[in-house]
C-alpha cells in the first residue's frame, strides 16, 4: 500500500535513487537502502522488492535513458551487476536471476527519469499460487535484516570498510 499511495506523488519529491547517491554517512546509506557505491554508480536495495535481495544498480547521474550514459558508466553498471550477484548467490542462496531494465513509462518503469537496472534474485519453486492468484509477492526477511546481510557480504567480497 506504501508503493501505491507513493505513485500519486511521484512528481513532488526528489528521486530516490539521486538521494542514495547524495547519501554520504552510514545512518543515511541504510535510510535510502544504498549497500555501495563507485565513482559512477549505486547499488541500493528495492524498497518494495519483488522478491528478497531484489537490487537496484544505477549511475549517480540522473539519465533518463541508456543511450545517455558514457561507455565508463555503461561498463561500471555492468560491474557493479556483476558484484551484486555474487553477493546474492552468497547471501542470500539465489539459483537464478532476473536482470533487467525497464525504460519508459509504457515500459513498466516506475522512475522513467532515472534509468537502473534491476536485479530479482530466483530460486526453483519461488512462484506459487500465492504469487499467480493473491497478486501477492513474498519476502520472507526485513529490509533492516537483509541490507545489514548483503552490506556484510560486500564488505567481505571487496575487502571494503
Amino acid at each position: 500500500m506504501e508503493y501505491l499511495r507513493s505513485l500519486d506523488e511521484s512528481g513532488s519529491e526528489e528521486c530516490f535513487l539521486c538521494r542514495a547517491a547524495a547519501s554520504t554517512d552510514a545512518a543515511a546509506c541504510r535510510q535510502t537502502l544504498l549497500l555501495w557505491s563507485t565513482d559512477l554508480s549505486i547499488v541500493v536495495m528495492n524498497r518494495y522488492p519483488y522478491a528478497n535481495g531484489h537490487l537496484l544498480v544505477a549511475p549517480r547521474q540522473h539519465k533518463p535513458d541508456l543511450e545517455e550514459l558514457s561507455e565508463p558508466q555503461q561498463l561500471d553498471l555492468s560491474r557493479q551487476t556483476t558484484v551484486a550477484v555474487r553477493i546474492l548467490k552468497r547471501a542470500v542462496s539465489a539459483q537464478g536471476f532476473n536482470i533487467g531494465m525497464n525504460l519508459g513509462r509504457v515500459a513498466g518503469a516506475g522512475l522513467p527519469g532515472h534509468v537502473h537496472q534491476h536485479i530479482v534474485p530466483r530460486w526453483g519453486g519461488d512462484i506459487n499460487f500465492i504469487n499467480i492468484v493473491g497478486e501477492t509477492d513474498i519476502v520472507p526477511q526485513a529490509l533492516s535484516q537483509l541490507y545489514d546481510l548483503l552490506l556484510r557480504e560486500w564488505t567481505v567480497l571487496t575487502g571494503a570498510t
